[in-house]
């Protein structure tokens, strides 16, 4: 069998065991017949190919300038491809099975400058009534806190401490830590709790009864608490009164900015590790960069020997 229907076999495979989507398999193809097509090159198959062959071609992707996550993704699809070869009996081994992939840098996190953080808040004063008031309190308390959208939006209406000026936030694994909240976010907490009636459900006691233990309660959604989805479109609604592009602004980058803020003016890592509830000192340090910055220009400024 040549190599087009060999991958065919295998696409029938992942439609028919794996239920895989339609465009899962288009990709599947697409990674495959590129890597058949660069054995070809190299004068031989992919059902007689040896890992130097494969290697060749994952160095000559790296020569090409191929993002290192495409390269990674097409071997992902010529291991999984071999390893169905190899259980059909068509190979006796896996040639990719000792591969590794290209080492794909961690991108760093997307970020707003304190000047559009500003714009979005002045953007929120403009918003009338409840809704406004409740727009303002969710925008604080995530710059504030820097929370997770989940966090934010299911927060309970115990959450917040007022004698410790912070709220009590559950993470991920059901890990409890108390983030500290900034004067203006705990007025518009007030502000916002003097109101909140105003959203909660008018329908069912059962249904009102849920949405009652929520700091941010829904009429409309089953969780009854805001969803994200409700979140994004008030961010988004923000975002084009601050005249910013709604596409650069989500909930997660407006938590990239609350770290990169307060390591920017003099935070340390651990203590960003903290309120951001990562477990692990690695995932905070995608943040590094900012630390990097404010050390040169520490130097630049600071060092004696910077003024000579």
């Amino acid at each position: 069998m040549n190599d087009g229907q060999l991958i065919d076999l295998f696409l029938d495979m992942m439609a028919a065991e794996r239920g895989a989507a339609k465009n899962t398999l288009d990709a599947y193809r697409r990674d495959l017949e590129d890597m058949s097509m660069r054995l070809s090159a190299h004068g031989t198959e992919m059902i007689e190919a040896d890992t130097r062959h494969l290697e060749a071609c994952l160095a000559e992707m790296a020569r090409e300038g191929l993002a290192a996550s495409t390269s990674a993704r097409r071997l992902s699809a010529t291991r999984r491809f071999y390893r169905f070869l190899l259980s059909e009996g068509t190979r006796s081994d896996d040639p990719a099975r000792s591969m590794s992939g290209p080492k794909q840098g961690r991108p760093l996190p997307k970020v707003l400058s304190e000047k559009d953080v500003d714009a979005l808040f002045d953007a929120a004063e403009t918003l009338d009534g409840a809704r406004g008031l409740r727009a303002r309190a969710l925008l604080e308390i995530l710059y504030a806190g820097g929370l997770r959208v989940s966090e934010l939006v299911s927060l309970p209406l115990n959450a917040i401490a007022r004698s410790e000026s912070a709220i009590y936030v559950t993470g991920k694994g059901g890990k409890e830590r108390l983030v500290p909240l900034t004067p203006p976010a705990l007025d518009a907490v007030s502000a916002w709790l003097a109101v909140r009636e105003t959203h909660l459900p008018k329908g069912k006691p059962s249904q009102k009864a849920r949405a009652q233990r929520f700091l941010f309660p829904s009429s409309s959604a089953a969780e009854g608490h805001l969803t994200r989805e409700q979140f994004a479109r008030i961010l988004k609604e923000i975002a084009i009164a601050a005249g910013l592009d709604p596409k650069k602004i989500s909930p997660h980058v407006l938590r990239h900015a609350f770290a990169t803020h307060l390591l920017a003016n003099g935070a340390d890592l651990r203590s960003v590790q903290a309120l951001l509830g990562h477990a692990d000192i690695s995932t905070t340090q995608i943040y590094t960069h900012v630390l990097e910055e404010r050390l040169r220009t520490l130097v630049e400024t600071a060092h004696p020997l910077a003024k000579r």
